[in-house]
């Protein structure tokens, strides 16, 4: 064998499951690198112990630092990348003098591993491989005996070391996860589980494979008592035991003008963690369908009628969510739903709100930034107030020189709201004030103009589109590409 680098991956812990080619590769080695703390006890050492000759050349690399502090100048992180850089060198030093490296890892050399810091050193100076390993994920999963995840499932994989609320919102949002670097994190992380809503699911498993194994319900695990080489694992939902509920809820989400890359991550978390969806069709479409959960579509004009049916579900134990597009206090199925909640045999039943992107602010975004002073939004739709009212606020609006975003334009049956609109705006605003025409926002059919409001055409208007309408100060300029922008300044005139 000439020489080259290997990072070996040793499997969680068991020594045997050690894949055949890494027995291979040690076996064959001139030198056996591995990582330890100041104590010199090295974990991924005693996994390979029965496959090390007397013969080996032992390169211990030994961590300057672990969780403690250091004196060094570049503190923590400047200890550790010079120690990286004299490892790196002392392992070239054999390979320069035609020996083959071995660097054991624990788990798989490229996940959370201290090989890669090797890799990433020596890969492009000497000829290189990787042996795989079975990581302390999967190893968790076996042990727990349940899915890690199933069919269309997402699996989410983070470091309990990141911050509490990006933790949080992590968990919320993603089916399965796995929590990597216990340890001191685990108050942390558990904070984090159960304020994604999620800690009744999640199981801990230590030194998996390992002597001193051990799994249980996360929820019931002493916070003194967990050492590094731990996980937090929530499983696949798919197949999951229903809790028996006396009472269950009703959460109202939006999904955003379009696709899920307008889902909160507290609204993926929401939609994932529900028993029923409850909506109109169009919306519900935009939801990723899910193995268990029923869906219960319905006609746009409905709200109550869907509001009561979503609300008795829960009172039958059932966690339900109501989507709406958008934002769902905007315009939306929020207000029918605690409408209808405020009202007996409802009064008891658990609602949630969460926020969405509202179409006004995804339009403008788009645009530019029109909304940035003041602004009013409302709808054109006389279907549950008169035309008289929306004209009389028009007029207040347009004369406090309000920027304006319209939602409810037009549709197949309302088709001169728009150009009604338009003449009212036109008593106080400029003709050349910018209107932000903004169709599908998102959606595969996206197409956003800037016109001037007397050149609003209403046949292009339906209710697919919102009409964001500049105040004086609103202003529009072509950049250097082409592309027209438009905004309204932050600071007003003064009188």
């Amino acid at each position: 064998m000439s020489a080259k680098l290997y990072g070996v991956g040793l499997g969680p812990g068991d020594p045997s499951l050690m894949t055949v080619r890494a027995v291979e590769v040690i076996a064959e080695a001139d030198v056996i690198a591995y990582h330890s703390a100041r104590h010199g006890r090295s974990i991924a050492r005693s996994i390979a112990a029965r496959h090390l000759r007397a013969d080996h050349i032992e390169e211990r690399l030994v961590y300057p630092v672990t969780t403690e502090t250091t004196d060094h100048p570049g503190g923590y992180r400047g200890a550790m990348e010079e120690f990286y850089t004299e490892a790196a060198a002392r392992l070239a030093a054999h390979l320069d003098a035609g020996r083959t490296v071995a660097v054991l890892a624990e788990g798989d050399p490229l996940f959370y591993g201290s090989y890669m810091h090797m890799h990433k050193r020596l890969t492009g100076r000497y000829d290189t491989e990787v042996i795989p390993g079975v990581t302390s994920v999967s190893a968790a999963a076996a042990r727990l005996g349940t899915p890690l995840v199933e069919g269309e499932e997402v699996l989410t994989i983070l470091p309990g070391t990141l911050p509490e609320e990006e933790l949080t919102a992590r968990l919320a949002a993603t089916d399965a996860a796995v929590v990597m670097k216990l340890g001191r994190t685990f108050p942390k992380v558990r904070r984090a589980l159960e304020g994604a809503g999620r800690l009744g699911e999640a199981r801990y498993v230590e030194r998996a494979s390992m002597a001193g194994e051990r799994t249980a319900p996360l929820a019931d695990v002493a916070e003194d008592s967990v050492p590094y080489f731990s996980v937090a694992v929530l499983p696949s939902r798919i197949g999951a035991q229903p809790q028996e509920r006396a009472l269950g809820e009703v959460v109202v989400v939006g999904t955003g003008p379009a696709g899920p890359l307008w889902l909160t991550p507290e609204t993926r978390g929401a939609l994932a963690a529900a028993d029923d969806l409850v909506g109109y069709t169009t919306y519900l479409d935009r939801v990723p369908h899910r193995p268990g959960q029923e869906r219960h579509g319905s006609d746009n004009r409905v709200e109550s009628e869907r509001a009561e049916f979503a609300l008795d579900l829960a009172r039958r134990g059932r966690r339900v969510a109501v989507v709406s597009g958008g934002d769902p206090g905007i315009f939306a199925m929020a207000t029918a739903v605690l409408e209808v909640a405020s009202r007996p045999p409802y009064t008891d039943v658990p609602v949630r709100v969460l926020p969405g992107v509202t179409a006004a602010n995804a339009a403008a975004a788009r645009a530019g930034a029109p909304l940035g002073h003041d602004y009013a939004t409302i709808s054109l739709s006389d279907r549950l107030k008169p035309w008289e009212v929306i004209a009389e606020r028009l007029r207040a609006a347009t004369a406090a020189d309000l920027v304006l975003a319209l939602y409810n334009p037009g549709s197949r049956s309302r088709t001169w709201q728009v150009g009604k609109a338009r003449e009212l705006l036109l008593e106080h605003r400029a003709p050349d004030t910018p209107v932000v025409v903004a169709r599908d926002v998102g959606g595969s059919g996206e197409r956003v103009r800037i016109v001037r409001l007397a050149d609003l055409d209403p046949a292009e208007v339906d209710m697919r589109t919102v009409l964001l309408v500049g105040s004086s100060q609103t202003r529009t300029v072509r950049r250097g590409d082409g592309e027209e922008i438009v905004w309204t300044p932050r600071r007003y005139p003064e009188a």
